[in-house]
């Protein structure tokens, strides 16, 4: 039995990835379907895949400090309230 990682497209070597990839996008603008991206479009895409970004650091950096919080239970007292 063939695991799945062993199997399809993934699995192949990045540049015969890159040239497959590269002739479908060449078949699709020889055909009139790819789609081509107005300057808005992208301005638009790239403002969500940086707020997406940013979101996902902020909740990494929460996590952690919950994390180091949890690990050490003076800190979840605080240093105030030892005598």
């Amino acid at each position: 039995m063939v695991a799945k990682e062993d199997r399809g497209f993934a699995s192949m070597d990045r540049s015969k990835q890159r040239d497959i990839a590269s002739k479908g996008g060449k078949a699709a603008h020889q055909k009139g379907t790819a789609h081509e991206w107005t300057s808005e479009e992208a301005r638009e895409a790239g403002r969500k895949g940086g707020m997406a970004s940013h979101r996902r650091k902020q909740d990494q950096q929460s996590s952690d400090e919950n994390a180091s919080t949890a690990s050490n239970p003076e800190q979840m007292i605080g240093s105030d309230s030892i005598p």
